[in-house]
């Protein structure tokens, strides 16, 4: 299993590029900035002939911020501005490097654009899969270990990076070769649609603005439309989250990404007054003391069926949710070669994660969704 995946399959549970310049204001020819209603990682401001996307929060507790300039046909620059990285719009050909960035692509109809991936093979989504098995995208290798020599041959108008802790030497390598390389912070949000908004980061480099816009609208109302319907729910059931690794129980702290999406259903996860966006790290006892009896069991770790679970540790029996069969997880739900679906979609799609969530806590409520992501362990 390659880090990235490890990183990215954490991120239900958890969740150096040296400091250059900052960002600036040019108020003289400036246009207007775009709306940006839940992501706290960047901000999209309009010039005349360019723009500029500032990067606030690459990675947690950065003091890094980044500005890239994406300059328009005959756009003319300032001589006073400084950046990180320059890019030609609207771009052509595009590398990415996460799954997560993939959906934003076949959301906005550029897929197409798509020439390069490391680790082709948890890519998930049909479509972008049928374009790797046409050889149409490249494989570069491990995203820890990116090929760099591949991807330079291959001459992308942009490259979509991410960083846990600081710039990788590869994408330094692949900046001085001319090749603009931006990152994308998505994984860093702890709102819902706070992550989905990033579809409005990939938008600007394909001067697809307004389909952005307009595809990020109907996401957010689509949630709210469920929150509303979760809030005429009669109960509140308790929900448990999160597995053993060794002899430490994981789960996500109650200001999370998986936390607000319990909530948000009009359920309680146990642990939700813990202060934190990433992981909890408890002994056996403190959960099993708490969560004993909790009503559902939402993302047992990486288990696939409630057998597997009791063969790794017999202590999962002794919780209710577990005895009454109220077990569910995302892991089952694969692509062709074995991508977890949840990872790819869930981040761009949280509207369908929070029905998901709601059927499972209120199965009286959205009687016309079926379970996407989720499925219960059998």
């Amino acid at each position: 299993m390659s880090k990235q995946y490890l990183f990215i399959s954490l991120l239900f549970l958890l969740f150096s590029c040296k400091e250059i310049n900052k960002p600036q204001e040019h108020m003289s020819d400036h246009k207007q900035s775009v709306d940006i209603k839940y992501a706290k990682g960047f901000d999209i401001n309009n010039f005349d002939g360019y723009k500029i996307i500032t990067l606030k929060n690459p990675w947690p507790e950065a003091s890094e911020v980044f500005t890239y300039v994406l300059i328009e046909k005959n756009g003319i620059l300032p001589k006073d501005l400084k950046y990180d990285a320059i890019v030609e719009i609207p771009i052509s050909t595009i590398v990415v490097t996460s799954t997560t960035h993939i959906p934003s692509l076949e959301m906005l109809g550029v897929s197409e654009a798509l020439i390069g991936f490391p680790n082709t093979e948890y890519i998930s989504s049909k479509i972008t899969r049928k374009r790797v098995d046409s050889g149409e995208i490249t494989e570069l290798g491990k995203n820890e270990d990116i090929n760099t020599e591949v991807l330079i041959d291959l001459s992308p108008d942009l490259v979509v990076g991410f960083a846990v802790d600081g710039g990788s030497t590869a994408f330094k390598t692949i900046q001085k070769t001319g090749i603009p390389v931006v990152y994308d912070a998505d994984w860093t949000e702890a709102s819902p649609l706070g992550k989905a908004e990033w579809i409005k980061f990939f938008g600007v480099f394909f001067n697809k603005e307004k389909v952005a816009d307009s595809i990020f609208n109907h996401i957010e109302s689509q949630y709210i439309s469920a929150k509303n319907i979760a809030l005429k729910a009669k109960n509140r059931p308790t929900v448990l989250s999160g597995a053993m690794y060794r002899d430490i129980w994981y789960m996500p702290q109650g200001n999370s990404w998986a936390a607000q999406f319990i909530d948000d259903a009009n359920g309680y996860y146990l642990w939700e007054e813990s202060d934190g966006t990433g992981s909890l790290a408890l002994n056996l006892e403190s959960v099993l003391e708490k969560g004993q009896l909790a009503n559902i069991w939402i993302g047992p770790g990486q288990f696939t069926s409630l057998q597997q679970m009791k063969d790794t540790h017999n202590v999962y029996t002794k919780f209710e949710a577990y005895n009454t069969g109220s077990v569910y997880s995302f892991t089952n739900k694969k692509g062709e070669t074995g991508g977890v679906l949840y990872y790819e979609l869930a981040p761009n799609r949280p509207d369908i994660v929070l029905k998901d969530i709601i059927k499972i806590l209120h199965p009286e409520l959205l009687t016309d969704h079926e379970l996407f992501f989720f499925s219960k362990l059998e």
